[in-house]
């Protein structure tokens, strides 16, 4: 008796030891997902991610920490870690673009600004939501990008080249992960020439922190520009503001608004 005693308080000792050590090791960063308290949700019990959008940093002026210069305020940079891990010859490109950026960043062309630099460029956006997609409308160029939650695939074969890539969703917990891929190389990142190929391969995760605050952060490969996948990472803020919409900005049209709704004589 005595012995089968023995034997049992020493397994359990054995599977408390074992115990300890699991947790002791455990890694810190795996935890269950959080449900987010007191935020819209759809009937299906996913957050309501419904509404007008902007974030306020200065990411599109410089993804990376920078002084002030006289085409940026200074920002303190959204890139985990600081720096961009380009190769070496597409660093020399980056310089290249930052020296002529006055002249070469597609945004002055009033170009579709891509993934991610869409969802960070200081104008609005407004998000729609429903069960098979998400269909966010940039104020920028009036763009429109569709992200499918429906469980369908990005395209096979030799896939065309997207401004806005094509994106595929799906949650986890309260956080909506898009797999963005089928690029342009046509688009920046920001306005100091911070670039991609298109073999840029990108993932979003949305995930709301209250009902007016969503956390956006992406990762970013690329084989052709990058040495490892790297993340950013920025705040999004609901505007509520009176009578806050949508305002179109074609900015390329601009340049023929005095010919509408008839010639004007002058420059």
């Amino acid at each position: 008796m005595r012995g089968s005693r023995v034997v049992g308080t020493c397994a359990v000792l054995a599977f408390i030891a074992a115990l300890s050590a699991e947790i002791i090791h455990a890694d810190p960063l795996t935890k269950p997902a959080k449900r987010v308290a007191d935020i819209p949700r759809t009937k299906e019990g996913h957050p309501d991610l419904t509404g007008i959008w902007q974030s306020i940093s200065t990411a599109d002026f410089d993804l990376e920490p920078h002084s002030p210069r006289k085409d940026a305020p200074p920002g303190a940079g959204v890139v985990e870690g600081d720096v961009i891990p380009y190769q070496p010859e597409a660093l020399k490109k980056k310089q290249e673009n930052f020296a002529a950026r006055d002249k070469l960043d597609p945004r002055l062309q009033c170009f579709t600004l891509g993934v991610p630099r869409d969802n960070y460029y200081p104008e609005p956006f407004q998000i729609l939501q429903r069960p098979r997609d998400l269909t966010l409308i940039y104020e920028f160029g009036n763009s429109v990008r569709t992200i499918h939650t429906n469980g369908t695939l990005h395209p096979e074969g030799d896939n065309p080249e997207f401004w806005l890539g094509d994106s595929r969703g799906h949650w986890e917990g309260d956080t909506l992960v898009v797999d963005v891929t089928d690029f342009t190389d046509k688009t920046w990142l920001d306005r100091s020439g911070n670039f991609h190929s298109d073999a840029l391969h990108v993932i979003e995760r949305w995930t709301p922190l209250d009902k007016d605050h969503i956390e956006y952060s992406a990762t970013l490969e690329d084989s052709k520009v990058f040495t490892r996948p790297w993340n950013l990472k920025v705040i999004l803020y609901r505007l509520k503001d009176k009578n806050i919409q949508l305002i179109e900005n074609y900015c390329y049209t601009l340049d023929y608004d005095r010919y509408y709704p008839f010639p004007k004589d002058g420059p």
